[in-house]
């Protein structure tokens, strides 16, 4: 049977249990804010999409996500402190998101941290977006011990990565070129679905028939266990038949859709055996996708593996998973040489898992 850490505080020394962390995130298209601490668990959590201000672009304008962070993000603070039952004055550490992500919206979370940061007297704690992603099964009841091995699919992201510890990941496949969640959001775009498309093409495809259009497992037929997706949106393109109506786009949808799912399965299943790790958590955007949990959940049983998801609101972007990131580390999770520089500030759009160090931190 899989072990399951124990909750909120595993392996942490009991004085450093309580501490309440308040972090930030503005990555991308939400902002969020949220609460966490080690005794107590997940205090609150606010969070503001800009899902209908980047609607009529059909994507992500950076420089209207820039403005709305910092329209949003003072209020989000005071919601999430009241809800949490705090003042500014009981928080132990301030957390953000430092990247990766767009450089001016990972600037209005890290100023606004900062300026609470300095204001309170309390250590700036920068948390990199995806080992959030990575952590987020950790505000769960049920939690994966470690190692085990990570499915990380998001709009930017598609990841297989060995978690061996907080801190401690190494990865071991990674899309070639367009990230799933990207595929997903093109793909919809060619069949004529509104931003965001994912979630949208995932809703026609329940109406799909199966087998109607059979698209290829990419990179399947060969060894390894990097991914590559943009040749699969090129075979749908080639396949939508002219004059195509509500049910050619939803056989589509559904063939896309099974041929990513059972990819990102087979995969799985090659990490699987090379690790021998008897669990499996799957995070990020596409985490959510509903064929996507039932496929892995048919492999986990197949392998007696333990199958972990975050629930559906801290699948996407969230300020829950950076809280319990930025705990992690100010209770003094992780090798000591991948903890951040506290009271440091910096954001960078690009920041490779596997080195958790900022860029020009002092490696001596």
């Amino acid at each position: 049977m899989q072990r399951l850490a124990s909750a909120g505080a595993a392996d942490m020394p009991h004085n450093k249990r309580l501490m309440p962390v308040l972090a930030l995130e503005t990555s991308c298209d939400e902002t969020a804010v949220a609460v966490y601490d080690g005794e107590r668990g997940l205090l609150s959590h606010a969070l503001h999409s800009q899902v209908r201000l980047h609607a009529q672009y059909g994507g992500v304008v950076p420089e209207l996500a820039s403005r709305d962070h910092v329209r949003r993000v003072n209020a989000l603070v005071r919601q999430a402190l009241d809800h949490a039952g705090l003042k500014p004055s009981q928080l132990t550490g301030v957390a953000y998101t430092a990247g990766p992500g767009l450089i001016g919206a990972l600037m209005v979370g890290a100023s606004v941290a900062a300026g609470l940061a300095l204001a309170q007297g309390l250590p700036l704690i920068a948390v990199h977006h995806m080992e959030g992603h990575l952590l987020a099964p950790m505000l769960e009841p049920e939690r994966p011990a470690f190692p085990f091995l990570a499915l990380l699919v998001s709009g930017g992201h598609t990841l297989l990565v060995s978690v061996e510890g907080i801190g401690e990941y190494r990865v071991l496949g990674e899309s070639l070129d367009d990230a799933v969640g990207e595929a997903f959001d093109k793909t919809a775009k060619m069949l004529g679905l509104p931003y965001p498309g994912g979630p949208h093409l995932a809703r026609i495809a329940e109406s799909g028939r199966p087998g109607r259009f059979k698209f290829p497992r990419p990179m399947t037929d060969r060894p390894g266990l990097d991914f590559s997706f943009s040749g699969l949106k090129t075979a749908v393109a080639n396949a939508i038949p002219a004059g195509a109506d509500d049910q050619d786009r939803a056989d589509l949808a559904r063939g896309f859709e099974d041929a990513v799912t059972e990819t990102l399965a087979i995969k799985c299943e090659r990490a699987l055996e090379q690790t021998g790790y008897r669990a499996l958590v799957v995070a990020g955007g596409v985490g959510a996708n509903q064929r996507l949990r039932a496929r892995l959940a048919t492999l986990a049983a197949k392998r007696g593996v333990g199958l972990f998801f975050p629930r559906p609101e801290f699948c996407t972007d969230n300020a829950a998973m950076i809280a319990y990131a930025g705990w992690a580390r100010l209770a003094g999770a992780g090798p000591a040489d991948a903890r951040p520089e506290y009271g440091r500030l910096f954001t960078t759009p690009r920041w490779p898992l596997e080195d958790l160090r900022p860029p020009g931190y002092n490696r001596q």
